[in-house]
């Protein structure tokens, strides 16, 4: 099958990734662009995990105040050069952090920034709930699992869906953007202030 030059247009005004990588991905897709897209978002996956061991040297700190001026957010990003951290991409991306930490105030980054007796006293509760539904020990269990995972989805940023697109979470935009930069990034720590809270 030949695949078009607007077709590898389109593929990557979407994506933002290379225009050989598109040709590619809609050549093994056999022109069906969202199995393109899925396909790129795989390899965008692989590429990431590759350059996790890399050390991030360079950073910037990103600002937001909400127009009402009752909540502001400080955030670091962090890469391996300086040259990426001028980059209008990472500018972006640490704006739209800034942004989805002042509108879904998360309480940690990742999974392993909750504290452990937080976990814990988290599935304390979940249990007397899950005992309380009159659900068996075994049952329980599972069902508990479950619902640290939710828990972790609205206490964690990465796990949060993405305000501008809720198709995919902050992890999976990250990610994206270590693929397409070619760099790895690292949301290192964030303040949020809210009046009144």
């Amino acid at each position: 099958m030949s695949i078009t030059a607007k077709q590898i247009a389109d593929l990557r005004a979407k994506t933002g990734i290379g225009m050989m990588d598109c040709k590619k991905a809609l050549e093994e897709a056999e022109g069906n662009e969202e199995k393109a897209i899925e396909l790129l978002r795989k390899r965008g996956a692989m590429k990431a995990a590759k350059k996790a061991e890399r050390e991030t040297k360079a950073g910037i700190v990103e600002s937001y105040i909400h127009s009402n001026g009752q909540i502001g957010v400080m955030v670091e990003l962090l890469a391996e050069t300086d040259f990426v951290t001028r980059n209008d991409e990472f500018k972006g991306f640490a704006h739209d952090v800034a942004l989805q930490i002042a509108a879904m105030n998360p309480k940690y980054i990742g999974k392993e920034d909750v504290p452990a007796d937080v976990l814990e006293k988290e599935k304390e509760v979940l249990m007397e709930q899950t005992k309380a539904e009159g659900k068996p020990a075994e049952i329980a269990m599972k069902i508990v699992e479950g619902r640290i995972g939710k828990f972790y989805e609205e206490n964690c940023l990465l796990y949060e869906p993405f305000i501008k697109d809720n198709t995919k979470t902050i992890e999976e935009l990250l990610t994206e953007k270590i693929a397409k930069i070619g760099e790895k990034i690292v949301i290192s720590r964030f303040c949020r202030f809210e009046i009144g809270a």
